[in-house]
């Protein structure tokens, strides 16, 4: 298993390219990204190193061309650590590796380390340490080069298991035992799920740091841990809420990402059985992030991957206090407005006024709006309860002085 490393401060170099699927533009925010991410892990980003080509190379993934020039900039200012923006194959980090002869990392290892970073309970670490396994497996030949070749000498001829080849049958062995493990603690979930009861769940879900856990905080009044970095939280936490005379079950679940690894998915799949049983989404968006718009089309996607994609959903964009725009001036005849040019209002009026009834816009670090979120949260969860429970209907309307309903 891949060992948790805490970096303090570790000047990194970051590498991305430019193709045909991935502009120039796409390919700056996903660096942006990156760069957050080892912010988030513990290091600095340093230099960025950008090549235009029609498909990342299959051998070194830039040219070698470019690779050169990354090698010339690592020695001559004592870089640590190259990070590629892609998930790069065994073979591309082998050759890599001897060009650069420095310490290689992808977005996978990358997100990887973080979340062994942040895992607390038993549960997310052993969750991680099943995707460190699965990433790892193909790419042994990196880790253990000096293991991979048979051993020679008296009594060591013929047929026989190679090092290498020992190592795998190891990694293949507690794959197979972090699974059983996980497959125990998550029968020992769905029970805790069962035992609920019939109480509405809610779900809060979306990209990482878009302030899930500081809404679940608010809503909540409880101290689900929150920071401005990606991945704050990993281990699902489940508070009991009540809006009004409605009490209902509130879920934080780990929150997205784009290019998120594959081996993530799988093995957090089954903390995402939360989302896939609750009756209600709260989908979070960061609507203060330039390309929030491509947040929800990634968040989308995996919800249609977990079969929770026609849950009803409320759309709360977050951070209106952070919420900036461009301004044209007066006499500016050339600049052509566009998105990033709208205020908050005109923003409001695009094509989420198709979906008023289905979104709010609110700030949970300022508590701006918070009762308008809270009035729409309390109607949904009524129509699900009320539905569940039609004889308790009454119990759930509202009624003047005089005893009569509103």
């Amino acid at each position: 298993m891949i060992e948790e490393k805490k970096v303090t401060s570790e000047k990194t170099v970051l590498v991305g390219v430019i193709t045909q699927h991935q502009d120039e533009a796409k390919s700056t925010e996903y660096l942006d990204e990156l760069e957050f991410l080892v912010t988030t892990a513990g290091g600095t980003a340093v230099k960025r190193f950008v090549q235009k080509l029609e498909k990342p190379h299959p051998k070194t993934f830039i040219g070698t061309g470019k690779l050169e020039d990354v090698k010339a900039y690592i020695d001559s200012h004592d870089i640590g650590t190259v990070i590629f923006d892609d998930e790069l194959s065994p073979g591309q980090l082998r050759n890599i590796e001897k060009i650069l002869d420095t310490k290689i990392l992808d977005r996978t290892t990358l997100i990887l380390d973080i979340f062994a970073q942040r895992a607390e309970t038993s549960y997310a670490r052993t969750q991680v340490a099943l995707a460190q396994c699965q990433y790892m497996l193909p790419r042994l030949t990196k880790l253990w080069s000096h293991l991979d070749k048979q051993k020679g000498g008296i009594g060591m001829r013929g047929p026989g298991e190679t090092e290498i080849e020992t190592d795998r049958r190891i990694v293949r062995d507690q794959i197979s035992l972090l699974k059983k493990k996980l497959e125990t603690i998550d029968r020992q979930m769905a029970v805790q799920r069962k035992n609920r009861g019939k109480m509405v769940r809610v779900a809060l879900v979306g990209y990482t740091n878009v302030g899930k856990s500081t809404l679940m905080n608010v809503i909540s009044k409880s101290e689900v841990f929150a920071e401005d970095k990606l991945f704050a939280t990993l281990d699902t936490t489940v508070r009991k809420v009540v809006i009004k005379n409605i009490p209902f079950l509130m879920t934080d679940t780990v929150g997205f990402i784009r290019k998120l690894p594959t081996q993530l998915v799988e093995s957090f799949k089954s903390t995402l059985d939360e989302v896939r049983e609750a009756d209600l989404l709260l989908h979070v968006v960061d609507i203060s992030h330039p390309t929030f718009e491509d947040h929800i089309n990634s968040v989308n996607l995996i919800l249609e991957e977990i079969e929770s994609a026609n849950k009803p959903t409320l759309m709360v964009f977050n951070k209106i206090d952070s919420y900036t725009y461009e301004t044209i001036d007066e006499d500016d005849l050339v600049t052509e407005k566009t998105e990033k040019h709208y205020t908050l209002e005109e923003l409001k009026n695009s094509w989420m006024s198709k979906i008023e009834d289905e979104c709010v816009f609110i700030s949970a670090l300022n508590k701006d709006n918070m009762e308008d979120f809270k009035e729409k949260v309390f109607d949904m969860v009524r129509e699900i309860h009320t539905k569940r429970f039609p004889y308790n209907n009454y119990l759930y309307s509202e009624y003047d002085e005089d005893g009569n309903k509103l």
